[in-house]
């Protein structure tokens, strides 16, 4: 007899030996694969314990470079080497094929559940009530999950609770796309289901899915939903708005919408949602030390570097590895050694809070400037102190910081200078090559503070007892002064929308209580991948033109030396328009801040800046999907287009 080992299940297993998995039963004892049939399948609880684990896909660490904490890359939080195409209009383009239109996982997800569940409500499933009805629940988090990726990308989808049989007249119907705040309904009734089957402590512990991640991940969709219909309300982006491309679908003639009360029930929904989980869950403690190998004693920073994550009642689920069972990674090759081809931006830097709860610019802030590293994190908020790197300090038990390579090659580059220093390891081991095993964290509680206070104040313009006391700990565990109304008093609006884009929405400035409760949301999932999630629901994105991504003060402070080649005694620097060579920084005449993409101006698009276009705030459907909706008449398709973009092949966005 061998027992599941849940944390190696864990995307550790293919399709075909989860899909088959049987029993505790020796491998020897199962029939062979290909005698396995439906009927003998899914009928005990180990067979749906196994089915729903296959379904987890949820973005971790893998492979070479920092894991997710790269994730925030392609934003005003971060940069890394290559520009992405959806801050260039005109490169983004209409695909062949492919794209966000699949339907693969949410079948899995109704195959499961079209079997299951007239099973289980006929109490034919063998095996503990408890543990089978949280693998329902499971099912039904993981096609929420799925729809939720949906409705970030496309907006508008069809809305399928069953399997489909290979019909064409049956697949063109089910392709109708339904308006985006019914498939978010859809998503919170199946997230309802799954908080309502599953616990708190399944087999396997916080390396499955739990009651308290559903309610979490049901707070994030409704807050999500909430506030794009809120900020795009009106535009074509949002179902009933002007030039909504769904008003020329027939099917949906008739359609209406009473958008404000669809964006109360959303922020309500997740107000509810958050604040169960923020009563549930604690969040880890900050014990100050942040310098040295001190700081591996500090429980909030070991929270995202620690191998084992089970103690951390604050990480809600969470993926592990072993390096024996060939499950692993290579983020700490890139962490404790070099720049991982990423950086924290200036603007980021600069967002973070002075100790005593001001911004740097405030009159009696007490910021110490940006002439080094080094010196950026003095008397600054404890995340920037923990998470980013400075020259000098100890990485492991034998790595010290040196110096940023801005100019090496991309794989290894620090690319803004202000590296990620979030989730390193102590052990110099796991950054050989030979593997790492740090877990990795996929939800954790502080976020449920996030969305409570935002979802309170967006639907009320005020805070409640509950919003100011999660304010509070986050602060005071980020090392803070707690009285965010200090922060809120000195923060001048016209400064804060030089360099973070979430201080606009629909190209407006917000009031400075919003803009705060943005900033600590920035600040504390710092490079965790929400930023683009985040500029895209606040539609903070309409007022960029060329704007410049910036890193460290290279040029105006005492940084330029460290790169003077100790046996030439010259710079290895090589600004742009420099004779007879190729420049590998940009020019002190552009910036004194270093700039990555104002290196090389030749064939560089991005060498003016980012720039947006509105049809980018949603994906375009890719054009073999409107040919297969029609009989070759593109324009007869059930799908429509979203905004801006044309249907064709290559197609750019229209003006």
């Amino acid at each position: 007899m061998k027992k599941y080992n849940f944390k190696l299940l864990f995307y550790s297993f293919g399709v075909l030996s989860i899909a088959f998995l049987s029993s505790c039963n020796d491998f020897l004892d199962r029939a062979p694969l290909d005698q396995v049939t439906p009927e003998v399948y899914l009928n005990a609880e180990d067979q749906l314990a196994a089915y729903a684990i296959n379904q987890y896909d949820f973005p971790t660490h893998s492979g070479w470079g920092n894991g997710t904490f790269n994730y925030d890359n392609h934003t005003d939080n971060q940069a890394t080497s290559g520009v992405n195409a959806r801050f260039l209009p005109g490169e983004w383009r209409v695909g062949e094929n492919g794209g966000s239109w699949s339907f693969g996982q949410i079948r899995q997800c109704n195959y499961f559940l079209g079997d299951v569940v007239p099973k289980w409500k006929s109490g034919s499933i063998a095996g503990n009530p408890e543990n089978i009805e949280h693998y329902i629940g499971e099912v039904y988090f993981l096609r929420a999950y799925e729809y939720f990726n949906k409705v970030q990308a496309i907006g508008d989808f069809p809305i399928i609770k069953k399997t489909l049989s290979d019909n064409e007249e049956e697949l063109v119907e089910a392709s109708k796309r339904r308006p985006r705040n019914e498939v978010a309904r859809f998503i919170i009734a199946d997230l309802d289901s799954a908080i309502m089957l599953m616990n708190n402590s399944p087999v396997g512990g916080n390396n499955r899915l739990t009651k308290v991640a559903a309610q979490l991940f049901k707070s994030r969709v409704a807050l999500h939903e909430g506030t794009w219909l809120k900020y795009h309300k009106g535009t074509a982006h949002v179902p009933g708005g002007q030039g909504w491309p769904g008003a020329n679908a027939d099917y949906l003639s008739g359609f209406t919408i009473d958008i404000d009360a669809e964006i109360d029930f959303f922020l309500n929904e997740a107000l509810t949602a958050s604040k169960a989980v923020v009563d549930e869950a604690s969040l880890a403690t900050n014990n100050g030390e942040y310098g040295g190998l001190e700081i591996f004693d500090n429980p909030y920073y070991k929270m995202f570097a620690s191998n084992d994550m089970t103690d951390f009642g604050e990480v809600l689920f969470w993926r592990s590895y072993d390096v024996e069972e060939n499950v692993y990674h290579q983020n700490q090759h890139y962490l404790q050694r070099n720049g991982g081809n990423t950086g924290y931006t200036k603007g980021f830097v600069e967002s973070f809070l002075m100790e005593n709860g001001l911004p740097i610019y405030a009159a009696g802030s007490g910021y110490q400037g940006d002439a080094t590293v080094n010196v950026v994190k003095e008397m600054r908020d404890d995340r920037l102190k923990l998470f980013m790197k400075a020259p000098g300090e100890q990485i492991t038990d034998v790595n010290v910081e040196e110096y940023p390579d801005i100019t090496g090659i991309p794989e290894v580059k620090y690319v803004t200078g202000y590296a990620v220093k979030k989730g390193v390891n102590r052990d110099d081991s796991q950054g050989d090559g030979s593997g790492s095993y740090t877990g990795s964290i996929v939800f954790r509680a502080s976020e449920a503070y996030l969305n409570y206070m935002e979802a309170y104040y967006e639907l009320n313009g005020s805070l409640d007892a509950t919003a100011e006391n999660c304010w509070r700990a986050l602060r005071t565990r980020a090392g803070v002064a707690s009285d965010f109304n200090v922060t809120i008093a000195s923060t001048d609006m016209s400064i804060e929308g030089q360099g973070d884009w979430g201080a606009y929405s629909a190209g407006t400035l917000i009031d400075a209580t919003l803009y705060n409760i943005r900033r600590e949301r920035r600040c504390e999932l710092v490079a965790e991948g929400h930023r683009y999630r985040d500029i895209k629901r606040w539609r903070s994105l309409d007022q960029l033109q060329n704007y410049q991504i910036e890193g460290f003060n290279l040029w105006g402070g005492a940084m330029e030396d460290w790169y003077i080649d100790d046996e030439t005694g010259e710079s290895i620097l090589i600004p742009e328009g420099t004779d007879g060579k190729t420049p590998n920084v940009s020019s002190p005449t552009n910036s004194n801040y270093l700039r990555p993409y104002q290196i090389i101006k030749t064939n560089n698009l991005a060498y003016d800046g980012y720039n947006w276009h509105n049809a980018h705030y949603l994906s375009p459907i890719a054009f073999e999907h409107f040919l297969l909706t029609s009989n070759g008449d593109v324009s007869s398709s059930v799908i429509y287009q979203n905004p801006s973009w044309p249907i064709e092949a290559n197609g750019q966005p229209i003006d």
